[in-house]
């Protein structure tokens, strides 16, 4: 190798590997401090592309999983009040059915009715009051709740209202119901009757959309973290072999920076030709 002062090929090759090393060392140093092997495009753009759109899906079901936790609660309180007033309504039964005995007494009758409708002005309030976050879907205010389903928004859950007002269609006793007579009291024993299949018809409806709505949010929290933990065997960075391979990067770069120095001093032999 021809020995000159202004061309130093030994320190040039040195320094190119030192420069090599040391970008190694600052993408394994990268790789600890972020613990992501794919931090950008700029370290892979395939896989950084797609470890983007999952993120986008998981980010998408965290929404959905809002969606549905909203809507469970909505038709939760439905279903409570819709338990409460059929209670209500097997009560009322009680009271119309007592009165509708011909051998009671007027007294007894009136005071019967005066529970009576004690009991039916209390369905009235629990439909009115039913509600969570502002949406009530017992008292005929809406005709149907809806949830995502999907990342993308592109699938919907609909859930049906069910009008459990006075005089609406699933229960038929009247907002102003109550009986003077005996046979009053057992034409409304009948209506009670109704509404109480058709109530109960609903309930049943109403539970089984509530059990559907948790097991698809049950779902959807596991292709979140099925998604999340696929994002992570993408990028994620093995730390222990980045460890290991810190180390050996360190030795290289120490052994590089003497190999450096040892080129550097090789143009000094060329003073002992002039001495």
């Amino acid at each position: 190798m021809t020995l000159s002062v202004n061309t130093n090929a030994g320190a040039m090759m040195a320094l190119q590997n030192l420069n090599k090393t040391n970008m190694d060392m600052n993408q394994v140093q990268s790789r600890i401090n972020t613990g992501l092997e794919v931090a950008g495009a700029k370290d892979n753009g395939g896989i950084y592309a797609i470890a983007q759109r999952m993120r986008s899906q998981v980010n998408g079901y965290g929404v959905v999983g809002n969606s549905l936790d909203l809507a469970t609660s909505v038709t939760d309180v439905a279903l409570a009040a819709g338990e409460a007033i059929s209670d209500l309504l097997v009560e009322m039964k009680e009271k119309a059915l007592a009165a509708s005995d011909a051998s009671l007494d007027s007294a007894s009758r009136t005071a019967l009715n005066e529970d009576f409708k004690a009991l039916r002005d209390q369905v009235t309030t629990i439909t009115s009051n039913a509600e969570f976050n502002g949406t009530n879907l017992i008292n005929g205010s809406v005709t149907s709740i809806s949830a995502l389903a999907n990342a993308d928004g592109s699938n919907t859950i609909t859930i049906s209202d069910v009008n459990m007002t006075l005089g609406g269609g699933t229960v038929t006793v009247a907002a102003t119901a109550s009986f003077a007579t005996a046979g009053d009291a057992s034409t409304l024993v009948t209506t009670i009757e109704t509404s109480l299949d058709n109530l109960n018809s609903a309930l049943a409806k109403l539970g089984t959309a509530s059990k559907s709505l948790e097991v698809h949010s049950s779902f959807t929290s596991k292709l979140s973290d099925a998604l999340e933990q696929g994002i992570g065997n993408l990028v994620d960075a093995d730390l222990a072999k980045e460890s290991a391979r810190l180390q050996s990067l360190q030795v290289k770069q120490q052994l590089g920076v003497q190999a450096l120095s040892i080129a550097n001093q090789a143009p000094q032999t060329i003073l002992s030709f002039f001495g």
